[in-house]
């Protein structure tokens, strides 16, 4: 019997951002290997829309997959493993067992067999498909979930707060799981920059975002707006009148805090930011804060696209973009970026809430 032709890559994706990391990895290629890679969207977290629909569509993807990926509070029998019995022997086995049934309760969801391909890309590697991979015994790539996220946040460390070193060693034997470059069968776990990473892995890759996106031709950039926007031509028109349109400033918003909290955080940030221009406000996917009704006055831009691809609409420029906690440095369409960071949440919320990398144990 002839053997099964392996596929040549396949990206599993959380949110708009990683379709747009995706992109621009097909775009580094060579255009004769373009085209040989599938995508997966896990609806976990994100409504990508009919970003499937269109990803197809384009040049760079042959197949795309939804999955249906499940939490583990879907499951009702993995309950009694996150019961702490007060014993690190006890609590590991427990971890033991539940690392392993987490990755087996997953399998019926799954849409694709993942051995059927060459490579195997995963953003976010600490969600259940990390689970599932490991305990398929299947190697795959891991890919940092955002911009230089882990010098901000290490979840692999904080997540496994106390005897880490210990942790770490078991999630290389494949008994317990780790995100980040600590799995057994994780290849390596690429970022954007090692150097800002406060923490070494030996699995770290380095592949900056700006080399790829300096890679982009125009047909690239035009192919991939294509994927995310939609309606191109209706953004370009609001952003081109109203009152001060001349001056725009545009703030980037986040799932921070409660509802109430945040929807106090944007009209400070507008208040003190905004002055004198046209205000636009880019919604983050996951931002479910009714914009569009509380903040009628200004421009909103739509969820489903990432902030970075507004890097690619030609003439597009902004006077000042502002930013809490996502990292701007990718964007080029901005004569000042302002980045307020962890010391401006501290004036909203505790600041362990926000500063997890300051509060990790020592010599973890």
């Amino acid at each position: 019997m002839e053997k099964e032709k392996v596929k040549k890559r396949i990206y599993v994706c959380h949110t708009f951002y990683h379709v747009y990391v995706a992109c621009l990895k097909e775009c580094y290629l060579p255009v004769s290997e373009r085209g040989n890679a599938d995508l997966v969207l896990s609806t976990m977290s994100n409504d990508f829309g009919d970003l499937k629909e269109r990803a197809q569509d384009s040049s760079l993807f042959e197949e795309v997959f939804l999955f249906d990926e499940k939490e583990d509070v879907f499951f009702p029998e993995l309950t009694k493993y996150h019961v702490d019995r007060g014993n690190l022997l006890i609590n590991m086995l427990a971890r033991i067992r539940y690392t392993k049934l987490l990755g087996k309760l997953q399998e019926p969801y799954v849409p694709v067999d993942f051995k059927k391909y060459g490579e195997v890309f995963v953003f976010c590697d600490s969600d259940p498909i990390g689970y599932y991979l490991s305990y398929r015994r299947i190697p795959y790539h891991a890919l940092e979930d955002g911009l230089d996220c882990i010098r901000y946040y290490d979840t692999a460390r904080y997540d496994n707060k106390g005897h880490f070193k210990l942790k770490a060693f078991l999630s290389s034997l494949n008994l317990i799981f780790i995100q980040n470059g600590y799995g057994k069968y994780c290849i390596d776990m690429e970022v954007n920059d090692i150097s800002v990473c406060p923490y070494p892995c030996k699995k770290y890759v380095e592949l900056r975002r700006e080399t790829l996106v300096e890679h982009l031709s125009d047909q690239d950039k035009e192919e991939i707006l294509g994927i995310f926007l939609a309606d191109m031509k209706e953004i370009k028109e609001k952003l081109s009148f109203g009152e001060n349109h001349e001056h725009k400033v545009l703030i980037l918003t986040e799932p921070l805090c409660t509802l109430e909290i945040r929807e106090k955080i944007f009209r400070d940030v507008i208040r003190e930011q905004g002055q004198g221009a046209q205000v636009i406000l880019k919604v983050h996917p996951r931002d479910l804060l009714d914009y569009e009704n509380l903040f009628s006055g200004y421009i909103i831009l739509p969820r489903k696209f990432p902030m970075e691809v507004m890097n690619f609409i030609p003439g597009l420029m902004v006077d000042k973009v502002v930013s809490i906690m996502t990292v701007p440095d990718g964007i080029h369409f901005a004569k000042e970026i302002v980045f307020l960071g962890e010391d401006y949440m501290d004036r909203y919320e505790a600041r362990e809430l926000h500063c997890q990398n300051e509060h990790l144990e020592e010599g973890i």
